[in-house]
């Protein structure tokens, strides 16, 4: 018998706990998903439109002896986000975990913010999290973690919407984590610069990544490993881990990518 320490309360579980993991096809989620898989979870893989990345993420989990799954659906559709925990809990008999990873990172600034853009970040980056948690509280309880972003703590006005967006999510895992106790933990963590976005060139990454006092910021392996930490500490609700070399112990006026450049 195994003791699954991911929801509010210890219980006993039979076999491996199962993980959600949104966005698990590629980069940050791929890294989650076989973190956990090499630590005795199961994964199910969302993805939106990555058929051949979850393929490839399904076959990688089998190589470390992990069940691997993959789920389309469209977040943004209210409809097809809250069809899709009842999905991996009939294909896997239960689900433990969900890890809000998946996001839309578009940049706007208040110049050119307009409803839309706002509307297309909180229906990508705030409401699936909480649909998913009050999912996982129906199946009987978990853990919740949510990806924010070490930006909410170092603020500038660069990627306007997806920055208050996040913004959102990181009480939205304050809010959650009060209203679904003692079934369900709600935790956040928030890495830095982890991998190339946008159009960020390859140098302009590496100088971006060395912009924080340890002169590293996370990588891929870090936020994974952050992840696997928080759903495997029983104690730990309501509350986030900042991954990111202590970028955000430093005020930076612009977006990494703004000062890489400069340099």
């Amino acid at each position: 018998m195994k003791t699954a320490h991911v929801g509010g309360v210890d219980a006993p579980r039979s076999g491996r706990p199962v993980a959600l993991v949104t966005g698990g096809a590629r980069r940050i989620g791929r890294a989650i998903a076989l973190e956990l898989a090499a630590h005795g979870w199961d994964v199910a893989l969302h993805h939106r439109d990555s058929a051949a990345d979850a393929e490839s993420a399904q076959r990688a989990l089998a190589s470390v002896g992990a069940r691997g799954e993959a789920f389309a659906a469209d977040l943004a559709d209210e409809a097809q986000c809250e069809a899709l925990l009842p999905a991996v809990q009939a294909a896997f008999g239960r689900v433990d975990a969900v890890v809000n990873n998946a996001s839309l990172f578009e940049y706007d600034s208040i110049d050119d913010f307009g409803y839309a853009a706002m509307e297309r970040a909180w229906r990508a980056n705030v409401a699936p999290a909480v649909v998913l948690a009050r999912a996982l509280a129906r199946t009987g309880g978990g853990c919740v973690v949510n990806l924010l972003d070490q930006k909410l703590w170092n603020p500038n006005p660069d990627h306007l919407s997806y920055t208050l967006a996040k913004a959102a999510l990181r009480e939205a895992t304050t809010l959650l984590a009060q209203a679904l106790a003692p079934a369900v933990r709600v935790c956040g963590v928030a890495p830095g610069v982890t991998l190339p976005s946008g159009d960020m060139d390859a140098a302009e990454f590496a100088a971006a990544h060395t912009m924080t006092p340890l002169g590293r910021s996370s990588t891929p392996g870090d936020i994974a490993r952050a992840v696997r930490f928080a759903l495997e500490s029983p104690a730990i609700t309501g509350t986030t881990i900042l991954v990111d070399g202590g970028q955000h112990l430093q005020a930076q006026a612009r977006d990494v990518l703004f000062l890489a450049r400069q340099d």
